[in-house]
């Protein structure tokens, strides 16, 4: 079976989409980065090198500091698609961040968001 393009596709490119999303919905950048950071693990810094390196997707989980370990309590539907029923692990975790800033541009708590 062919690789997603997604999984190829630069992190870089597609994070202004994100802030754009959320600043639309009157969030903020700094709300969109603490989405990241908690997924993922990536300190401040690393995330900006992340972006500045213009990794793909698929480097950029590989790389992931510390997946968070309640990213599996993300429900939902993303692009049509129950986000627990991913089986394909890379899509799941791309599907996990698009979930989140979903509810960030939805105007959810952050707490709520970051599932604490």
């Amino acid at each position: 079976m062919a690789q997603h393009r997604i999984y190829t596709t630069s992190f870089a490119s597609v994070y202004p989409h994100y802030v754009t999303k959320a600043e639309r919905k009157n969030r903020t950048k700094a709300e969109v980065d603490q989405i990241i950071r908690w997924l993922t693990g990536y300190s401040p810094e690393q995330l900006q090198t992340q972006l500045d390196n213009d990794v793909d997707f698929q480097t950029f989980f590989a790389d992931a500091p510390a997946m968070n370990t309640n990213r599996a309590l993300i429900k939902g539907v993303v692009c049509g698609v129950r986000v627990e029923d991913i089986e394909e692990p890379l899509m799941q975790e791309i599907r996990y961040l698009d979930k989140l800033i979903d509810e960030l541009a939805k105007g959810k708590a952050m707490e709520k968001i970051l599932r604490s």
